[in-house]
């Protein structure tokens, strides 16, 4: 007895054309291209994941930069003198203080000063 695949074949190509839904033209309509659009679409996804971490850890940096650099130091001093402080705090939250909390900042950029100055004399 033969296999008829119909109901299964039937079953994929909806569900390739669910997901293609709104990507412009034929490539919505026709199988064979919203199949190959439905593709590449999930590659994008997958590299733009990884480009989003490196976006947002750029913006981290660039709002301590800013925050520091009010307070008289440069982005890698203050991240520097944290180090030789053995201050073990990240990007994310050091920028989450320099937005919203300043006057915490500030004493976190009071210890890196010290440890650098500690470190020069």
């Amino acid at each position: 007895m033969r296999v008829k695949r119909a109901a299964h074949a039937k079953k994929k190509r909806k569900k390739v054309l669910k997901a293609a839904k709104g990507y412009r033209g034929a490539n919505s309509r026709r199988y064979k291209l919203a199949k190959q659009m439905y593709i590449r679409s999930g590659q994008f996804a997958f590299a733009e994941r990884k480009k989003k971490k490196r976006n947002m850890r750029k913006l981290w940096i660039v709002r301590i930069n800013a925050a520091a650099r009010m307070e008289g130091l440069k982005y890698n001093e203050l991240i520097h003198g944290l180090k030789l402080a053995g201050v073990q705090i990240n990007r994310k939250m050091l920028a989450d203080l320099a937005v919203n909390d300043f006057d915490v900042f500030k004493k976190y950029v009071e210890i890196a000063k010290d440890a650098l100055a500690t470190r020069e004399a």
